[in-house]
């Protein structure tokens, strides 16, 4: 069986509220922008989730809504509150309990490009790969009998986007 996972860092944060904790930060209207170009970019490639996993942030919680209304379906993260700032281990540990064939997965750096860096078995040529700016996105498959079964390196990366590649 092939597994798909789509591996999106959240899209770009509102910082001009000073006031907020990082927790409860929006996006901006770029961030917005950001998540829509990368949700009709899924669309166009026929990624299409089954399942979405997301850190319960602010920003995260509002990247899954936005890739959602692109790709015309009714998607509802599963927020995981342990995805929150997690390392790759915890991303690991999440994905091991995923349901469904393709699997989108929202969440933070530098947890989610090490996840990313891990999961795959051979480097990518990609040079924004190793930094996963906000929106990246990775499409990585699995030849394998089920999700419990993802190990590091037993991934093949499939596809791999930064949003301003899309602007």
């Amino acid at each position: 069986m092939t597994l798909r996972l789509i591996l999106t860092r959240h899209a770009k944060s509102d910082w001009s509220g000073g006031a907020q904790d990082d927790f409860h930060r929006p996006l901006n209207a770029h961030g917005r922008d950001e998540a829509r170009l990368v949700g009709d970019w899924l669309l166009s490639r026929g990624y299409l989730p089954d399942t979405v996993l997301s850190s319960p942030a602010r920003r995260t919680m509002e990247t899954v809504e936005h890739l959602a209304a692109r790709l015309g379906r009714d998607l509802q993260a599963d927020p995981v509150s342990g995805l929150y700032g997690a390392d790759a281990g915890t991303i690991l540990d999440a994905l091991h309990g995923a349901q469904g064939n393709t699997v989108l997965l929202v969440g933070h750096n530098p947890g989610i490009a090490h996840a990313a860096a891990l999961l795959v078995h051979d480097r990518p040529p990609f040079p924004r790969f190793a930094d996963y700016p906000t929106g990246a996105t990775a499409v990585i498959d699995f030849a394998l009998g089920g999700w419990a079964d993802i190990a590091p390196g037993t991934g093949a990366l499939r596809d791999f986007i930064v949003p301003d590649d899309l602007a």
